[in-house]
Formats: structure tokens, sequence, C-alpha cells
């Protein structure tokens, strides 16, 4: 193994945060398993390994306190980290899944296609009217904002400013030390949207509302705390958006780079389904996820200790060619696609279903009410685990 195979893998390169691919293609020709840049960090990029790892009870969600305390310091901020659903293993994580999860079933996701459809056909109108649009701010976020604020609860009037508020606390995940100024803006954040949240949950035990965020409230198990109620609706709004938003602008991305594409779903609508799993695929929000080594084990010949991290490389599975055919070609028909970008085991992504039916959504309506689609500039956030673009611009005609 020559030394550039070799060299750990640092997901705040900036060459890797541009474009990981390379990167991932290097990690898994040098083995199973990888340092890190971090001391104790491990990295694990092939598919095998990825999906049965992400099942292996040995590694838990559940980091010690300091893990957060080192990250994030040991405020608000890590006790938010440590009471949300994302960071739980059982029987917590079953609670908290459980109580989240009614919003989240299938029943109650296809009840929300309608909705879905009239927000797209809203936000896509002045962009046809001028023939041009940033797809990540005009659509790319307000779209599963307006559908994840419906869900809670929340107030036409304070939709821009819980939004806002809440994308600010994308600093505090990925296991990344934030800078101090976005610690402090993280922070504020945080308390806002507890203090929000907090007030509709005790509105909603005195009068119940036609909502999702009012049934966990009515659903809720007694052994979970006021606090974790509060933090995991916080989490759920962040969650409704900061994915879906580098799900869509990844996807349109990827799709409108490739024109024999887009020709070939306008001229097989029925690949719909397989365009926004390649989509999934191809290019993930989540790139990866860190667990906690709870009790040792092997990966391929290498020990991993206790009280080490793994870095699960969702990405770099879903671009395996021991997994998938030509791993580095976007094929809108591909079947089967088991793509991992939705994680796997007990923390399988609970989104998944709402996610892609916004993407189905949002795909087929650009497409029936288009001729033509080209971008016209772009710009990507510079995230080591959350991909996504912060400008998309579009030029559209419309049919």
């Amino acid at each position: 193994m020559d030394s550039e195979t070799a060299r750990p893998f640092d997901p705040t390169d900036p060459q890797v945060v541009a474009d990981p691919y390379p990167t991932y293609e290097r990690l898994r020709a040098a083995g199973p398993v990888v340092r890190a840049s971090d001391p104790g960090v491990w990295a694990v990029s092939r598919y095998d390994d990825v999906a049965r790892l992400a099942r292996d009870p040995r590694l838990r969600n559940e980091f010690p306190p300091r893990y957060h305390h080192y990250s994030v310091g040991e405020g608000e901020a890590a006790a938010f980290l440590q009471r949300i659903v994302l960071n739980r293993d059982p029987p917590e994580h079953t609670r908290l899944r459980r109580l989240m999860a009614r919003g989240l079933s299938p029943s109650a996701v296809g009840r929300l296609r309608e909705h879905v459809t009239r927000v797209v056909d809203e936000l896509l109108d002045p962009a046809l009217d001028s023939g041009e649009v940033d797809l990540a701010s005009g659509v790319a976020l307000p779209l599963p904002v307006m559908v994840v604020c419906e869900m809670l609860g929340v107030a036409d009037a304070d939709r821009d400013e819980t939004s806002r508020r809440a994308a600010t606390l994308v600093h505090l995940l990925g296991m990344i030390r934030p800078t101090p100024q976005q610690l402090a803006e993280s922070g504020a954040a945080l308390a806002w949207l507890r203090d929000y949240l907090g007030g509709l949950i005790r509105q909603y035990r005195r009068r119940p509302q036609p909502n999702e965020l009012s049934a966990m409230v009515g659903a809720a198990d007694p052994a979970l705390s006021e606090e974790e109620i509060v933090d995991n609706a916080v989490f759920l709004l962040l969650a409704g958006f900061e994915t879906t938003m580098g799900f869509v602008t990844n996807g349109l991305a990827a799709l409108l780079d490739r024109p024999e594409a887009v020709a070939r779903l306008r001229a097989e609508p029925g690949l719909l389904p397989s365009t926004v799993e390649e989509l999934l695929r191809f290019d993930p929000s989540v790139q990866w996820v860190a667990r906690y080594v709870a009790e040792p084990l092997r990966v391929g010949g290498t020990l991993l200790r206790r009280n080490r991290v793994v870095l699960l490389l969702l990405a770099s599975a879903n671009r395996d060619g021991r997994r998938f055919a030509d791993p580095d070609r976007l094929d809108v028909g591909r079947h089967p696609n088991p793509h991992l970008t939705f994680g796997g085991g007990a923390h399988h992504c609970m989104g998944a279903g709402l996610a892609r039916l916004e993407g189905q959504v949002l795909l087929q309506r650009l497409l029936a009410r288009t001729t033509a689609l080209e971008i016209g500039g772009r710009s990507r956030r510079r995230h080591p685990s959350l991909r996504t673009f912060d400008r998309l611009v579009l030029h559209l005609q419309p049919a």
C-alpha cells in the first residue's frame, strides 16, 4: 500500500468537502477500515461493511457526554445533543422513535401528498413567471420548511423566523467543533426554538389540535421528560428540512448536468420513483454518520477497541463497485438500488418516506411545467458531513 492510499481520512479537508468521491475511491482501495485524521477515529468506506456495521449493536449512537462536551462545550447545546433521538440507544431511543414516528408513518405521509403538491406549485409559480429561480433558497429550503411547520402547527407568520433559527443548529451536528461565533449563534437559536415549541406543546396539552406535534404530545410516554419532548420537537424541525434541502439541490444538480438523463425521464415518466432513488444514492446530503465503539470488534483484520469512534461513510458505500454496477454513472432506471442514504438498523431515517414524497412531487411538477431547464450558477456550502448547495440558479422555460 503506497503512502497516498494509506493517508488518513480528514473530513474537514477543503478538497474532500468540495468533492469527496475521489477520496472515497482511495479509501475503498486502501482496505475495509482506515484511520481518520483525529486520534481514535476510524473510517469505514465499503458497502458490505457499512451496511453490516449500521446494524451492529456493538456500535452505539449514544456517545458518552465527554464527546459532546469536546465538540460543543458543556452548555445547553451538549444537553440538546444528548436528548435527541438521533443520539440515543434503546430503550430511550425506542420511546422517542415511537413518539416521533406517528407523524412520519406511511399513511401520515400519504395524506400529505396533496398539500406537498400545492406547496410545490406555489413555489414554482413566480419562478416560471420570471424564468429564473435559486432552487436552494427559492424551492429546496421553503418546501420542507412549509411542510414540517404545517406538521408542527407553526403559525404562518412565524415560519421564516423558525426556519432561520433552525438552520443555525446545523453547526451542532456532525461531531465537528463549531467556531465560537457559530456556537453562540446556535445557542441563541436553540433557546428561542425551545421556548417557541415548548409554548406550542403547552397549548396542545390544554387544547389538542389536528397536527402531528399535538398528536405527539397526546401520545407521549410518561417516562419521557418535558425537556426530551421539546428537544426532539426541535430536532424534528431541523431534520425535516436540512437533509431534504441537500437531497433536492444535490439531486437536481446531478440530474441537470446530464441532459440525456433528463430527456430519458421526460420520455419515460414511469421512471420517476427510480430516478429519486438514484439521486438519493448518487450524492446524498448526509455523507457519513458517527458511531461509538461500546465493545471491541474487528473490521477486516483491524481490531477496533472500546471508546473509539467509527465514521460509516454512507456516500462512499453508495459508490462501491462491489455492490453497484458502474457506480459513478447516474442511471435513472437503476434497479435494484439498495443505497444506504437513509442508514440502517434501528436508526434508519424516520423521515425517508417524507423525503421521497417531496422529491418525487417536486421533480414531477418541475418537469411537467417546463420544457427546458438549465443551471445558471451554483455554490456549495462547506460542511464536512452535510452536503448541499447554498445557491443553485436554474433558468426555466415554461411549458
